[in-house]
C-alpha cells in the first residue's frame, strides 16, 4: 500500500467510528525498535508514488508517440548503418510523413532557446521529444549530422525532390562560393541567438526556418519566404540546409567533436571522385569538412566499390605490375 493509501485508510477508519487513531509516542517508538518518518521522509515517498503512478498511467496515445518516434529513429540508423540508398528513402518518407505531417516534431531553434533558458518541457509527457533531441546530440557526437541527412523531415523533403526533379534545372555553385555560402548560417545562428537573448521573442523562428510548414499554419510573410524558398531549393540543391539553418550550424559545431569520421584512403590525395559526388560540398580535395558532412553515404559507397574506388583499383593492378616486373 502506499503511503497516500494508508494516510486514507486511516481517516476513513477514525470517520467511521472505529476508534481513535492512536498517535504512538517517540520515546515509545524508540523502545519497540520502530523507526519514525520526518516530514522530509513523508514528501520523499509520496513524490516516489507519484512517479510510479506518472509511468504507470502512460494512455495509448503516448505509448503509440513513443514506439512511433522509436521506429523513425531506429529504421533511420539501421538504414544509415547498411549504406542503403533504397532504405534511406525509404527513410525519408517516414521522417516526411510523420516527424513531418503528422507530427511537426523536429529539432527547432526553439529547442535551443529552452535550453539556453533551461526552460525544458517535463519529462512526463515529452518522452518523445526527449528521444529525438537525445538521439540528434548523441549521434551527432558520435557519427556527425546524421539527423540533418536522414531525419530531419524537411531536409528529407529537399533530397527527395531533388531526386524527382530534372537535373537540367540545377545550378551548382562554384566550389570557391560554395564554401563561402556555407558560413551564412552560423551568422544566422548567432544573429537569431543575440536577438533572443535581447528581447526574449521566440517567434523569430517563424521566420529563419520552414519547418512550421508541416503545420500549414503561417500568415502571408511565412508562406511568401517558404514559396521562394521552396522554388530557389528547385534550382540549388539542399539550399536551405547547406547555406542558411540556423539548426544545421548548431549541429556543424557538434560535428567538429564527431568521434567515428568517414575514412580516407591515401589515394584521395589526388582523386576527386568522392569530391564531384558530394552533393553538400563537403570534399575538398582529401579533406572532409566533419561540420558540413551530414552522412549521405555518397561517398562511404565508392569506398567500398571496387570498380569505381581508385583504391581498390590500385590494389588489383599491383600485384599484376609485380608480376610483369619479375618475368
Amino acid at each position: 500500500m502506499t503511503v497516500a493509501g494508508t494516510i486514507l485508510a486511516c481517516a476513513m477508519a477514525s470517520y467511521l467510528g472505529t476508534g481513535p487513531v492512536l498517535v504512538e509516542p517517540p520515546s515509545q517508538a524508540v523502545e519497540t525498535g520502530q523507526s519514525t518518518l520526518s516530514l522530509e521522509d513523508l514528501d520523499a515517498l509520496l513524490e516516489e508514488d507519484e512517479a510510479e503512478e506518472s509511468v504507470a498511467s502512460l494512455n495509448s496515445s503516448e505509448v503509440a508517440d513513443i514506439i512511433g518516434i522509436v521506429v523513425v529513429l531506429g529504421f533511420a540508423f539501421f538504414s544509415f548503418a547498411r549504406k542503403s540508398v533504397a532504405l534511406k528513402y525509404i527513410s525519408f518518407a517516414l521522417s516526411i510523413a510523420y516527424l513531418g505531417f503528422y507530427k511537426s516534431n523536429l529539432v527547432s531553434i526553439v529547442n535551443i532557446f529552452a535550453i539556453l533558458q533551461g526552460n525544458l518541457p517535463g519529462f512526463r509527457y515529452s518522452i518523445p521529444w526527449y528521444l529525438l533531441i537525445g538521439f540528434t546530440v548523441v549521434s551527432t557526437v558520435l557519427w556527425g549530422r546524421l539527423y540533418c541527412g536522414r531525419i530531419c523531415a524537411f531536409g528529407a523533403l529537399t533530397q527527395a525532390l531533388d531526386r524527382i526533379l530534372p537535373s537540367r534545372l540545377r545550378i551548382d555553385p562554384p566550389a570557391w562560393l560554395d564554401r563561402r555560402l556555407a558560413y551564412l548560417k552560423y551568422g544566422i545562428l548567432g544573429g537569431v541567438l543575440v536577438y533572443f537573448l535581447s528581447t526574449g521573442d521566440f517567434l523569430i523562428y517563424r521566420y529563419v526556418e520552414p519547418f512550421w510548414m508541416f503545420t500549414l499554419n503561417g500568415n502571408a510573410v511565412m508562406w511568401t519566404l517558404v514559396t521562394i524558398l521552396l522554388i530557389a531549393t528547385v534550382f540549388v540543391r539542399n539550399l536551405y540546409c547547406r547555406y542558411l539553418c540556423s539548426v544545421g550550424a548548431a549541429l556543424g559545431l557538434i560535428s567538429n567533436f564527431t568521434v567515428f569520421r568517414i575514412k580516407r584512403w591515401g589515394e584521395c590525395q589526388t582523386c576527386k571522385i568522392c569530391e564531384k559526388a558530394c552533393e553538400w560540398g563537403a570534399i575538398d580535395g582529401p579533406k572532409i569538412s566533419v561540420a558540413e558532412c551530414v552522412r549521405c553515404d555518397d561517398c562511404e559507397r565508392i569506398y567500398h566499390d571496387e570498380k569505381k574506388c581508385v583504391h581498390w583499383i590500385v590494389l588489383r593492378k599491383k600485384p599484376r605490375a609485380q608480376t610483369a616486373a619479375s618475368s
